[in-house]
């Protein structure tokens, strides 16, 4: 199953397809292998270690594909560096890494890929949250809140008088950049005395072995564990709503629903191989997205992020800030921007 993946550990780099797939351990085959490098969001990671590995078993070996972990921020220092081809992403590129990718000339493809839930969790042993709002999550989670904020009943008077743990990823994550935007307001704007990890399985492993704990991560994450984890509701407009893709389809699960993308360098999309990858990424990507609990885009976006890397239009739609609550077909309805 695919989904079994996720419960791994996620923090080495995984040489997908170097262990066969017909390549043998003839070293002539082997210097012919094409290699693409990708490197990121550890949310994108599933979707795009899925693709690679299916990819790599139609190309029966000769192209191999290596996915590292080193979150949303430290994937695009690697590729704006040129040191990878791709970059996985759980949001848009940032106006700082579009100038270091400018000032070492690496121009590239935004392609929206799937869409995810981001999803608040707690432990099944906390029998006194089910829903929770934007105002309280920014209580808990905004910067005056550090060393301040630390027990359960100062959030409301209902919960009880017991210690708030707190588990979340990164600074280098795209998933903090999202929630804090999303929650407190401003993007990089939390308290910072809480367990951070760019493995989600870290945060997945510290919200289900202590009753106290809540955390946020990608919906797959969550979806892959959730006999061990239970999802909190976001209250909206119309009440509580969990994260599920019908929810997200809908437009009720907000604000924490966001898109995920790739970004491929144009040197690197001039390669056979990449290209060869990212049409395999974005046709048959669908059916795998959906296998490791992610929402597929629909077939007619997937068909207009095809169109877009073929006439080479390079750039990005958001023009390094970005926007919350902002849908796929808003984002291809604009012109890309250097």
């Amino acid at each position: 199953m695919l989904v079994a993946r996720l419960v791994g550990s996620m923090a080495m780099v995984l040489f997908l397809g170097g262990f066969g797939f017909g390549a043998g351990n003839d070293p002539a085959q082997a210097e012919q292998t094409a290699l693409i490098k990708v490197d990121g969001s550890s949310t994108v990671y599933p979707l795009t270690e899925a693709v690679a590995e299916e990819f790599q078993k139609a190309n029966r070996g000769q192209i191999r594909v290596t996915v590292g972990i080193s979150g949303t921020g430290g994937g695009f220092k690697k590729f704006c560096r040129g040191e990878t081809d791709i970059a996985d992403a759980s949001r848009p590129i940032l106006k700082e890494e579009m100038d270091l990718c400018q000032k070492n000339g690496i121009a590239y493809y935004e392609l929206p890929i799937a869409f995810d839930a981001m999803t608040v969790a707690v432990s099944p042993k906390n029998t006194w949250i089910t829903s929770i709002t934007i105002e309280e999550l920014k209580k808990m989670w905004e910067p005056a809140a550090q060393n301040k904020i630390t027990r359960w009943n100062q959030i409301h008077s209902d919960w009880p008088d017991a210690p708030l743990v707190l588990f979340g990823p990164g600074s280098d994550s795209g998933t903090f950049d999202y929630f804090t935007d999303a929650v407190v307001g401003k993007a990089k704007s939390s308290r910072g005395d809480y367990t951070a990890s760019e493995d989600d399985n870290v945060i997945v492993q510290g919200i289900e072995t202590n009753k106290n704990a809540l955390g946020y991560m990608g919906f797959a994450y969550y979806a892959a564990q959730s006999k061990k984890l239970k999802a909190v509701a976001i209250v909206g407009k119309g009440g509580p709503v969990l994260p599920s893709a019908e929810n997200v389809i809908n437009g009720t699960y907000q604000p924490l629903s966001r898109p995920l993308f790739i970004y491929v360098s144009e040197p690197a999309a001039k390669r056979v191989e990449v290209r060869e990858f990212v049409d395999y990424y974005m046709t048959a990507g669908s059916k795998l997205i959906a296998e490791v609990r992610y929402i597929p885009l629909p077939e007619h976006v997937y068909t207009k992020v095809r169109e877009r890397f073929k006439k080479g239009d390079l750039g990005s739609a958001f023009g390094g800030v970005p926007e919350i609550g902002l849908g796929v077909e808003q984002i291809m309805s604009r012109p890309p921007k250097r």
